[in-house]
């Protein structure tokens, strides 16, 4: 682990180095139980709402569900995946689309012609 951490950019060695949360070590342990339990062939999904997460290499080939403040986001991690968070790959926004202004919506509405 040593070793990996060396690798890893300064922002990502600095939070291993400080130490896992215990949220963060629950979440290491259900990954540790879902690898074991792969002669089952069960699906190796995990849900977690740590986004603050580093990707390490344990965590390969396995679908994390990532929440997202609304919903979980499915999350396939892949290889070259590894060194960054797991909230960067669950987008917390999305793009503001607004309809049409109907009647009463603004005073500039007003001047909309109705169909």
């Amino acid at each position: 682990m040593d070793e990996f951490i060396k690798l890893l950019p300064s922002r990502q060695r600095r939070s291993l180095l400080r130490g896992l949360t215990e949220p963060q070590r629950v979440f290491l342990e259900d990954i540790k139980k879902v690898k074991q339990n792969t002669e089952k062939e069960e699906e190796k999904v995990i849900k977690t709402h740590c986004r603050d997460m580093v990707i390490l290499p344990e965590m390969i080939d396995l679908t994390v569900l990532v929440h997202n403040g609304k919903e979980f986001v499915s999350v396939e991690v892949k290889q070259s995946m590894i060194g960054h968070y797991l909230g960067e790959f669950a987008i917390t926004n999305r793009r503001v689309t607004h309809g049409t202004p109907g009647i009463g919506a603004s005073r500039s509405s007003m001047y909309v012609p109705l169909k």
